[in-house]
């Protein structure tokens, strides 16, 4: 008789005992407390809590999810928890798994934007942000190359993201404009040439072994989870009459050109742009908020990331760092209620960012359960995650600019910051350290080179 090979050892043949609503919310709610080092070490901490321990769900299932999730925009580890709690418990389950995702990282930093703002100038807080930010300049580079790594496979890609580069560099092309080119060309391109734009796996083939599963690979999909035209007519509807009305809301408070109408709409087109992660959305979110609507300073933006960073949760959260930042000193409820104003800005932000990709889940779900292995929407992705290692080298340049040269090209070269840079690609490239050791590591060193400097 043939045994499957075994990754884990089985301790209990049996499948787990039935989840139930109370026991996953503990767990979803821990999970927005936990969840650090991006998408990867979001979806590594799932793959191990669900797959591998409580068996919830198995390694196929996960990794099937996994994919679709991958193909849509917005965050694709909130998207997968999402997922994955709409499989168990229903509409409720998905939404409150990716709620409890978001929620912890939004009020934390709430918190850090109102210290921030509020003791900014403090020379402590100064110091830590002189040394977090050659780290962040550090990261989004370390994020081109990861990215690039996993998707640059041959001369088409490189020419794709080569493309991308020199449209947003030297000719400020609009984000949008680069996600639809490179959308068509992956669309176009696959029909003539399919092995070229073929999207690797990138997370390796499914592993046995964990032992049965709560949903198991031939575990039959539960009822809600069938499709059905009236279901995803239903979800579709409820997901814009949402938007409608918050908008409307929106609109009828502040008008259309009010500042929290402006972002509700500006991150709602974000929120379907964020192909390739939080990075790839980056240069995006600075055109609009910083360029464009003045919401916020490019300095301001790289402490932001700085912020998105050290909490939990998508990195994508920089955005509610954005809303409050912009609603604070727009002062959206007026100059008496400053912190308010900035954390409804925020609130609003982080709705309509997440409010697209709940839709996704909710009304896509039945159709990827319907449909195990048979995905057909990866060339274009492949295409766009080319062009978005361009668009992410590009952001490291604009970061590398406000931090080596403070005044931009008219002040002098900062070689403090410069060797923090340095040395912080050094960790993250050739001895693999981690984001939270790197950060505060360069949060220290920022600290004791600021005192003497003074």
């Amino acid at each position: 008789m043939t045994t499957t090979p075994s990754t884990a050892p089985i301790k209990d043949p049996a499948a787990p005992a039935a989840v139930s609503f109370a026991e996953a919310f503990r767990f979803w709610l821990k999970l927005g407390f936990i969840s650090f080092g991006g998408p990867a070490g979001q979806i590594a901490i799932m793959h191990t809590e669900l797959v591998e321990r409580r068996r919830w769900i198995s390694e196929k299932r996960f990794l099937h999810a996994l994919n679709y999730c991958m193909v849509l925009p917005g965050p694709e580890a909130q998207q997968l928890a999402t997922y994955i709690g709409w499989l168990m418990h229903r509409t409720w389950g998905g939404i409150v798994a990716g709620a409890l995702f978001v929620l912890p990282s939004l009020f934390i930093l709430i918190a850090l934007s109102w210290v921030y703002l509020r003791f900014g100038d403090v020379p402590l807080v100064a110091g830590i942000f002189f040394g977090l930010k050659p780290a962040v300049t550090a990261l989004v580079l370390h994020a081109a190359h990861r990215i690039g790594s996993r998707a640059l496979k041959n001369r088409w890609m490189w020419g794709i993201a080569a493309a991308s580069f020199v449209a947003i560099f030297a000719f400020d092309a609009p984000f949008p404009a680069i996600v639809l080119a490179a959308a068509l060309i992956g669309h176009f391109g696959a029909q003539r040439w399919p092995a070229v734009f073929a999207l690797g796996g990138g997370h390796g083939g499914a592993k046995q072994g964990y032992g049965p599963a709560l949903i198991d690979d031939h575990t039959p999909t539960p009822a809600h989870a069938r499709f059905s035209r009236s279901h995803l007519v239903k979800v579709l509807a409820l997901g814009l009459g949402l938007w409608l009305l918050a908008m409307g809301a929106l609109v009828a408070v502040n008008g259309l050109q009010g500042t929290l109408t402006q972002m509700g709409w500006f991150f709602t087109k974000a929120a379907l742009l964020t192909f390739g992660g939080a990075y790839a959305v980056l240069p995006y979110v600075y055109q609009g908020a910083v360029e464009t609507h003045q919401w916020l300073s490019g300095p301001q933006m790289i402490d932001g990331l700085a912020l998105g960073e050290t909490t939990p949760g998508p990195l994508i959260m920089v955005v509610a760092f954005v809303g409050f930042v912009g609603g604070w000193l727009k002062q959206v409820l007026g100059p008496d209620a400053l912190f308010l104003g900035g954390a409804v800005a925020a609130g609003v932000v982080t709705f309509f960012t997440f409010l697209p990709s709940f839709i996704f889940i909710l009304a896509g779900g039945p159709m990827v359960e319907a449909t195990h292995g048979k995905l057909g929407f990866t060339a274009p992705l492949s295409a766009i995650t080319a062009a978005v290692v361009g668009v992410i080298l590009n952001l490291a340049m604009f970061f590398a600019y406000h931090v080596l040269w403070p005044q931009v090209f008219g002040g002098r070269f900062d070689a403090v910051s410069a060797a923090i840079t340095l040395a912080a690609a050094v960790a993250l490239f050739r001895f693999k350290v981690g984001v939270m050791p790197l950060l505060g590591a360069c949060a220290a060193v920022g600290l004791v080179a600021s005192r003497f400097l003074a």
